[in-house]
């Protein structure tokens, strides 16, 4: 069984390789399951074929060059991939430069600073980032919120859930 991430000192987080595809369909399916039991209709979360669309997703992601503008990263903690997170260009007209299309971590991972690594590997800071969030989900909020997203007042309903849009202007590093 896998440790707790907590007690894992070192996580690092690099670019995502197409050989990261089946670690990275895990977290995916995972952390849904943790995340939105409850949420979701379990016929989604339980579907027999959902590891292996996720698996065709990433591998698609990484490997398709209509994806070659995405950032896509991976954390890992003892050589296990933990975390996943993905950004591109903004898909709707939000006032933003670009989208955090998802950021996943197996709940052994949270308070590892895996969430915060992940995070700055994908987002560029000059730019303006738009994203969407379930709705509940206090964990993601609060995490998006102390990296400066503010709902915008968008709202929509996916997969079943709730999704608010989160907005974030450019990041202004002092000198």
């Amino acid at each position: 069984m896998m440790r707790d991430m907590r007690e894992i000192d070192i996580v690092s987080v690099r670019d995502a390789r197409p050989d990261d595809a089946t670690e990275m369909a895990h977290v995916h399916v995972a952390s849904w399951r943790e995340t939105y039991r409850g949420l979701m209709p379990d016929d989604v979360l339980d579907a027999p074929d959902f590891l292996a669309r996720r698996e065709r997703f990433w591998t698609a992601a990484l490997t398709d060059p209509r994806y070659s503008t995405n950032r896509v990263a991976v954390a890992e903690a003892a050589g296990v991939v933990v975390g996943i997170a993905m950004s591109g260009p903004a898909r709707e007209d939000a006032g933003v430069d670009s989208e955090l299309y998802l950021i996943y971590l197996l709940e052994s991972a949270h308070g590892s600073g895996a969430g915060q690594a992940l995070l700055d590997a994908v987002i560029d800071p000059s730019a303006s980032v738009g994203l969407w969030v379930a709705d509940p989900n206090p964990r993601a909020w609060a995490f998006y919120a102390r990296n400066g997203f503010r709902p915008d007042g968008s709202v929509k309903h996916e997969d079943g859930i709730r999704e608010v849009r989160m907005v974030r202007p450019p990041v202004v590093l002092s000198a």
